[in-house]
Parts: structure tokens; C-alpha cells; sequence
């Protein structure tokens, strides 16, 4: 059975975009610790990241880190954190998070509500930076 990550890239399930490739993609959170926050996922489902190949796990971090360069311009944070869980959905997902303290990588502070308007401004904000569009 495919992830809820598969299924959103698929297409069967809606996701906020801001990257993709023929290896992985990123896309906004539904529950966002601050506006920005973002997961970048392999296209290959790998539950635990320690069981990448290494040559995805580089190309994962290079993606993340070309993302958080462009988060660091589009949002003016003190630093862009990352933090792999991965305990919520057995999909490998790097979590980016423009953060101004410790506190803000907290996750009993996710938005579970957040206003559209602000995450669409947040992923247009990205997708700037990036100079990425999705393929039509």
C-alpha cells in the first residue's frame, strides 16, 4: 500500500509543491512549526533514513540544503533547522523549519489549522527563491 507521501506525489492527494526531480520532492507540511516549513521526501519509500542508498541520501541532502538556501533569503530566519523523525509516516521526510529560537523546532507547536493564504504565500515565496514551477 502506498504512503501518504507516494499518494501525494501521485497526485491523489493535494500537496503544496515547492521542488521536484526525478529522485525526490518537497513540499509543504499541513502542520507547520513556522510558515516555510517543509519536507523533502524521496520518490522511493524508504521508511528509515539510515536505509537509503548513498547516493539518494546524498542527492536528499544537496536538495534540502539548495532549499534552505532559498527558505534563508525568502524568510530572513536566524538559521533553517532540519530534523528527520519519520515517526508519523514510514516514509523517509526531512523537515526544514525557518527558526529564530530553539523552541520553534518544538513540535507540540504545529499549526493543525494553518490559514491557506499564508501557505500558499510561504510555497509561492519558495518556488521564487528556487526559480522552480511545477511541469503543467
Amino acid at each position: 500500500m502506498p504512503t501518504l507521501f507516494t499518494r501525494i506525489l501521485n497526485r491523489e492527494l493535494p500537496g503544496r509543491f515547492v521542488y521536484e526531480d526525478e529522485q525526490c520532492f518537497a513540499i509543504l507540511t499541513i502542520a507547520p512549526l513556522r510558515p516555510g516549513h517543509t519536507l523533502v521526501i524521496p520518490k522511493a519509500e524508504v521508511d528509515h533514513w539510515i536505509d537509503m542508498p548513498a547516493d539518494l541520501s546524498s542527492h536528499l541532502f544537496a536538495v534540502a540544503q539548495r532549499i534552505s538556501t532559498a527558505m534563508q533569503q525568502a524568510f530572513s530566519p536566524k538559521k533553517v533547522g532540519l530534523i528527520i523523525a519519520g515517526l508519523e509516516v514510514p516514509h523517509t521526510h526531512l523537515h526544514l523549519v525557518p527558526i529564530h529560537q530553539l523552541h520553534d523546532l518544538n513540535f507540540e507547536r504545529q499549526q493543525q489549522n494553518p490559514d491557506p493564504a499564508m501557505m500558499d504565500d510561504a510555497m509561492q515565496k519558495i518556488r521564487a527563491t528556487l526559480g522552480w514551477q511545477p511541469a503543467t
